[in-house]
C-alpha cells in the first residue's frame, strides 16, 4: 500500500522532469553541442521547479511525524509487508550507485554527458557529500527506530538518498541530449527505495524523504560546481587537479590528486 504512494510520487516526478525538458527544447536546439559543460554550470540556478519535488518529498517525510494519518499508513505498510513475507535480497545495497555507474559507463562508451569526466566527477562527489552531511547528522538527531527494530537510525533512508541523488545526476547530465536515457536511472532508485521497506530497514516516510534530500543534493552540487571548480583549480595555472572514483575494500570513495 505504501509503496503505491512512493511508485504514484516517481511518476509526478517523472512527469515534471518532462515538462522541464519540454520547456527548454527551444533553447537547447539554439546551444551549440559541442560546447563546454563548464559554461553551461556557470549558468545553473536553482528555482521554484528544481526544488518543489524535493521539497515536497522532504515535507512528507517530516510530515508522518505530526500526522497520525501518515503515520498509520507507515504501520499498515510495515504490517502488510510482514504478511506476505518477501524475500529478503540485498541488491539495494549495489543499485543506489547504478545510475552514477551508468554514466562513467557511457561516457566510456563515447556517449557523452552534459559535462567531462573530470567535472562531472566533481559534482558527483560534491552530491554525495551533501546528502551525507543531510542525512547523517538527521538520523542522530530524530532517532526514529527501524520496523525491524534493529537501531533508531532509520530517518531517513541513506540508501534511497544515494540513489536518488545518483538518478538526478544522470538526468542533469543527459536530459538535453536524451531524455528517456537519463530518466532510466530512476528505476534503480525506486527499486533500492521499495527494497528499503521490503527488507523492512525503513519506514517508506523514510524513503520519501531519502529520495528529495538525494535529489535536493544533486541540485545543490550543479549549483555550486562553479565556485568548487575555482577552489580546486586555484589562481595558478599549471595546477592540475584529478577527481577520480576509487572502490576499495567493498566501499566507495574519492580521491584528489593535485599536481603543482
Amino acid at each position: 500500500m505504501r509503496t503505491g504512494y512512493l511508485f504514484l510520487a516517481a511518476i509526478i516526478f517523472c512527469s515534471f522532469c518532462f515538462q522541464e525538458v519540454n520547456g527548454q527544447r527551444s533553447t537547447s536546439a539554439a546551444v551549440n553541442p559541442n560546447s563546454t559543460l563548464v559554461a553551461d554550470s556557470a549558468c545553473y540556478r536553482l528555482n521554484f521547479k528544481k526544488l518543489a519535488i524535493p521539497s515536497l518529498f522532504i515535507a512528507y517525510g517530516i510530515s508522518s511525524f505530526k500526522i497520525d494519518g501518515l503515520r498509520e499508513l507507515d504501520r499498515s505498510t510495515r504490517h502488510e509487508i510482514w504478511e506476505h513475507q518477501p524475500g529478503h535480497i540485498r541488491l539495494d545495497n549495489y543499485t543506489q550507485y547504478v545510475s552514477a555507474v551508468m554514466v562513467y559507463a557511457l561516457n566510456a562508451a563515447g556517449i557523452s554527458g552534459k559535462n567531462n569526466l573530470k567535472n562531472g566527477t566533481i559534482i558527483y562527489a560534491t552530491s554525495q557529500l551533501i546528502s551525507a552531511s543531510l542525512v547523517v547528522p538527521l538520523k542522530h538527531i530524530v532517532k526514529e527506530e527501524r520496523p525491524n527494530g534493529s537501531n533508531k537510525l532509520s530517518f531517513p533512508s541513506g540508501h534511497t538518498a544515494t540513489a536518488f541523488s545518483s538518478a538526478q545526476f544522470m538526468f542533469r547530465e543527459y536530459k538535453d541530449t536524451n531524455f528517456w536515457l537519463s530518466i532510466s536511472g530512476y528505476s534503480f532508485a525506486l527499486f533500492t527505495g521499495v527494497y528499503r521497506t521490503l527488507n523492512n530497514e525503513h519506514w517508506v516516510s523514510d524513503v520519501v524523504a531519502g529520495a528529495g534530500l538525494g535529489i535536493l543534493s544533486t541540485e545543490l552540487a550543479y549549483c555550486l560546481y562553479p565556485k568548487i571548480n575555482t577552489l580546486l583549480s586555484g589562481k595558478n595555472k599549471k595546477t592540475e587537479t584529478m577527481v577520480l572514483p576509487v572502490y576499495q575494500n567493498k566501499s566507495f570513495g574519492i580521491s584528489l590528486v593535485k599536481k603543482f
